[in-house]
């Protein structure tokens, strides 16, 4: 008899779920109805050639389309345990994207200190308490493995940090509200390839604590880093399954075409 672990006894469970999504900039449909899970501490890659949408639906999730007039969205990303629908007209966005962090292409560190900087989202929801700062502040730079590089340095302004570093501190920014899904978009493709392995590497790790959805151009990078792929095309999801099926034996001839290189 095989010894199971209890990670790999332990059943999947969906932080979120997608159903029939569909989003428009102003008289362009962008995305179409989509459905789609996302699994509780997994690493969900979306993949796609360029304008296929994978940014577009990423954005959804955070309610980041509010920002801009025009938009607007139908059906519902609904998130677990609650079962609240996050687009609902009635939910608040600000709180939306506590629960919900997002991490950006490039490194955009405010113009403020280190500690500033992880402290901000604390800061808006109403924190001002020293010593509870301090210590979301320190676990969340340990969470993104910038601790030990910073901890003396923390007056210091973020634009001091090198290019992975500020990536690094852009992702304990991302933390320190204690987020429940952490959504990047290409956060490897401004850094070099020691900072981009850093990177995947802490990714690996965050999945213990939170569930993560990435946007990567880069298919070498989907298949080390996500345990689930959904290929997307002209704002259609195409095919959606466990990484290592998509990418050994996809379902769908499109998905294999793009995999493959004879398309996209």
């Amino acid at each position: 008899m095989v010894a199971v672990s209890a990670q790999e006894a332990a059943p999947v469970v969906a932080k979120a779920e997608v159903r029939g999504l569909n989003f428009y900039y102003s008289d362009f449909h962008a995305l179409k109805a989509i459905d789609m899970p996302v699994y509780e501490k997994k690493v969900t890659a979306l993949i796609g050639p360029s304008g296929c949408g994978k940014s577009t639906f990423l954005r959804s999730f955070n309610r980041m389309h509010d920002l801009y007039p025009g938009n607007r969205y139908e059906g519902e990303i609904r998130l677990f345990p609650d079962d609240v629908n996050v687009l609902a007209p009635g939910v608040d966005p600000i709180e939306v994207r506590m629960r919900i962090s997002m991490v950006f292409q490039k490194p955009n560190p405010f113009p403020k200190s280190i500690y500033e900087n992880v402290a901000y989202g604390l800061r808006v929801r109403g924190e001002s308490r020293r010593v509870t700062l301090n210590e979301k502040v320190e676990e969340a730079l340990r969470s993104a493995a910038l601790w030990e590089e910073v901890k003396e340095r923390l007056q210091e302004p973020a634009f001091n940090l090198s290019g992975g570093q500020q990536q690094r501190l852009c992702i304990a920014r991302a933390l320190a509200t204690d987020p429940e899904i952490l959504l990047f978009d290409e956060p490897t493709s401004a850094l070099d390839p020691i900072a981009t392995a850093s990177i995947e590497e802490l990714i690996h790790d965050l999945k213990n604590k939170v569930t993560i959805v990435i946007v990567t151009h880069n298919m070498q990078q989907a298949a080390r880093v996500s345990d689930y792929t959904a290929y997307m095309y002209l704002g259609e999801l195409i095919e959606f399954g466990v990484t290592d099926e998509i990418f050994i034996k996809p379902k769908k001839k499109e998905t294999e075409d793009y995999i493959t290189g004879r398309f996209g």
